[in-house]
């Protein structure tokens, strides 16, 4: 049976995601405006504690991408794109109910500001986390990772600049907090050969793209797979409405 294409609730995934390392991305944790244009980049922070105690309760353990254990299935990742403030508002303190730890791919120049990329694509510019929410994101026990300096579509710009938003968005984040910064995420997914060489020549362990699927032993570390957890489909909404 095909899976769904957004990630919801457990049940239908469980098998998958016992088979090799799952990674769930999400990006804004809150409910979306009436009038939103972008939906699927909120979650309701119901659904996102309904989630997290889910996988908790599987006995799923929290982990970078590159700390998977392929071979007992027993591990997740967690991550979160762009650095709102919500998910340190909202979905750090439901993380520590359940035990759950994340990485946050941070955009290093939008650091304190707006997601401006968003506007221009005909979304809405939502707050970014400051460098001290940031620090209080990391004494919460979660980890950051690099998400470029402007969010860029990197495959549609030239190649030495899509070389400067890899190394300096990751230089500029390490020198910033002083710790290494070594997991990166594609901006929209968004990238090519060519890309994928410019990160590895920035020396990032891990890369995660926006394709679906399940990480097995052979898939290449810098274009691991990730399911967006979304709104449930229309029956699974009616559900939470009725109890939340």
């Amino acid at each position: 049976m095909a899976l769904p294409d957004y990630y919801s609730e457990l049940r239908p995934f469980l098998k998958d995601f016992n088979e090799g390392h799952p990674i769930l991305c999400y990006h804004k944790i809150a409910r979306p405006p009436a009038k939103a244009r972008i939906k699927g980049l909120y979650l309701d922070p119901n659904l996102f504690f309904t989630q997290m105690n889910e996988i908790s309760q599987a006995a799923f353990i929290s982990t970078l991408p590159n700390e998977a254990t392929h071979s007992n299935g027993s591990s997740i990742t967690i991550t979160f794109d762009d650095g709102f403030v919500n998910n340190l508002t909202e979905a750090a303190p439901l993380m520590q109910q359940s035990g759950i730890r994340a990485i946050n791919y941070l955009v290093a120049d939008r650091i304190g500001q707006t997601s401006d990329w968003e506007a221009s694509e005909g979304g809405e510019a939502d707050p970014l986390m400051n460098e001290s929410q940031i620090r209080d994101w990391l004494a919460a026990g979660h980890w950051i990772g690099a998400h470029t300096c402007t969010h860029p579509r990197l495959s549609q710009i030239p190649r030495d600049r899509a070389r400067e938003e890899i190394t300096a968005g990751r230089k500029k984040l390490e020198d910033r907090f002083g710790i290494p910064v070594e997991h990166f995420a594609y901006p929209y997914g968004d990238y090519d050969d060519s890309t994928v060489e410019l990160v590895r020549e920035a020396g990032f362990k891990t890369a995660c793209t926006m394709h679906r699927g399940i990480n097995l032993t052979e898939t290449p570390a810098l274009e691991l797979k990730r399911w967006t957890a979304r709104y449930p489909s229309r029956t699974l909404k009616n559900f939470f409405r009725r109890f939340f």
